[in-house]
């Protein structure tokens, strides 16, 4: 059943006015009236739909039911990503969501090439939430991940949190792996360096506060692996997959 984002309040019995970018899908579908389609608006859960009038730019549907159906990890993940180069945040963003990531958080680091001034970032989040919509569509989570706007490494990680920070460094002596199967699943952010990685004053600040640092094994994965690869580690290992 095609699934799209509807951002707005959903109920049982009403007829709603798809989104323009919804009603292209449609069109491109080549579905017709009568065809039944599934929402959700971020709020938990999604809503079954019968399409109705379908012209040009504008398309009607009707909904019909609920299901509280999930698919959201049963522990908090942020992941902390210092800004590559070039469209990889995009690639990082739309697989992070795809593994359940619940929250996205973009990092200035020092060794980051890419700096964004307000304008360009105030695009890079239109654009990233963007894909964060598209990949909750495919992937089949009802939740939007949470995108912070971009702030400075040093900033950040001087900040209270509840959740326990990662930083993956290949110096750690202990592993991600090694260290979840021996603790229960819990809220953490993931921390991840840049392409040249954070600087050992960046890693000294973190670990100052508090941060645990953590590797991905005896390999040095690249930045647009390595939060990855730990998602994919922490849901095989704490349960997700």
């Amino acid at each position: 059943m095609p699934r799209f984002y509807y951002p707005s309040s959903l109920a049982i019995g009403a007829s709603i006015t798809l989104p323009e970018q919804v009603a292209h899908h449609v069109h491109v579908l080549r579905l017709a009236p009568g065809d039944t389609i599934s929402l959700f608006n971020g709020d938990g859960g999604e809503y079954a739909a019968t399409l109705g009038a379908i012209e040009k730019k504008r398309v009607q549907a009707d909904v019909k039911a609920f299901s509280p159906r999930e698919t959201e990890l049963p522990y908090s993940v942020t992941l902390a990503q210092a800004l590559p180069e070039g469209s990889k945040m995009d690639w990082i963003i739309e697989k992070a969501v795809e593994l359940g990531a619940a929250a996205l958080q973009p990092l200035a680091a020092q060794r980051c090439v890419v700096r964004l001034s307000a304008e360009r970032a105030a695009k890079k989040m239109e654009h990233w939430n963007g894909i964060i919509v598209a990949a909750a569509e495919q992937s089949g989570r009802n939740r939007l991940a949470h995108l912070a706007e971009p702030a400075d490494f040093n900033g950040w990680v001087g900040q209270q949190n509840l959740h326990r920070r990662i930083l993956l460094s290949p110096r750690a002596a202990q592993s991600l792996p090694d260290w979840a199967r021996h603790h229960p699943p819990q809220a953490v952010s993931l921390v991840i360096g840049p392409e040249g990685g954070f600087s050992e004053q960046e890693e000294n600040l973190a670990l100052a506060h508090g941060a645990l640092a953590l590797s991905m094994g005896p390999r040095v994965l690249r930045t647009e692996t390595a939060g990855l690869a730990a998602l994919a580690a922490l849901n095989a290992i704490w349960g997700g997959i």
